[in-house]
């Protein structure tokens, strides 16, 4: 009996311990950022494609390039998202890893090769509730920090996941509820109501707006946008915590990583 007791015990002692260990597949990354581009139908053909040249260009670009291999671990994990009406958002370029020159260029080649995936309405807050559900899912990667970059060209119309009449940031809201850090807009055209709305009701207290003139300007201002949110800094008990959840402490996880 006593030898029975006390192999439970140590079994008990190694599953707690086990309980705090990470899991190992987890890639530690300076930031994971869902790129949620619209693709609604007010966006023409012609549109369509400068915004998608301008991400290709983008991580083409040594600036952007530069900025991801210098931040923060030196790496970043990115996905490409194309979202239009209420439920409609692809993934359209899956979660992947950027730390080195090649694999940024890989992922641009990746974007190149992606065909529209919507043209309907413009759920922009509904675009960024399915952000929140990436920063709360499993995606093989933990980072310092989670951002959302959207861009887009009109004002939401068509959300209906949430109550946009009782709060018209109530997309943004859920994500930031859901795990992201930081929401950062880049209106497209559409003047100094754009702009404003983006202000209010698309980015975050700690996040910024970019705007772009037209699409013409849209890969000037993406690159521009990329490198200012690739470099920026997380809060002093952000890094500390990922420093402990490395170490295998398993505290203050964000999200459960996976098996």
């Amino acid at each position: 009996m006593k030898k029975i007791s006390k192999a439970l015990a140590v079994a008990a002692v190694a599953g707690a311990a086990a309980a705090y260990m990470p899991a190992a597949s987890a890639v530690p990354v300076g930031l994971e950022l869902v790129l949620l581009v619209d693709v609604s139908g007010s966006v023409d053909a012609t549109e369509y494609g400068l915004q998608k040249t301008g991400y290709v260009n983008a991580f083409n670009s040594a600036a952007v390039q530069n900025a991801i291999l210098g931040s923060q671990l030196g790496n970043i994990a990115v996905t490409y998202v194309e979202w239009s009406g209420n439920n409609q958002q692809s993934q359209q370029v899956g979660w992947t890893l950027i730390d080195s020159v090649a694999s940024a260029q890989a992922f641009a080649t990746a974007i190149n090769g992606t065909a529209r995936a919507f043209s309907g309405s413009t759920a922009i807050q509904d675009a960024m509730i399915y952000g929140g559900s990436l920063a709360s899912a499993n995606n093989g990667y933990e980072g310092l920090r989670f951002v959302l970059d959207v861009s887009g060209d009109g004002s939401d119309n068509d959300t209906t996941d949430c109550n946009t009449g009782a709060n018209p940031a109530c997309g943004r809201d859920a994500a930031l509820a859901a795990g992201v850090t930081t929401i950062n807009g880049l209106p497209i055209g559409g003047g100094a109501g754009l702009v404003t709305y983006y202000t209010d009701y698309v980015k975050s207290a700690t996040g910024f707006v970019t705007p772009a003139t037209g699409f013409a300007d849209f890969g000037a201002a993406v690159e521009r946008k990329l490198v200012k949110e690739i470099i920026g800094v997380p809060e002093p008990i952000s890094l500390a915590l990922f420093g402990v959840s490395l170490a295998g402490l398993g505290l203050a996880r964000r999200r459960r990583m996976p098996d």
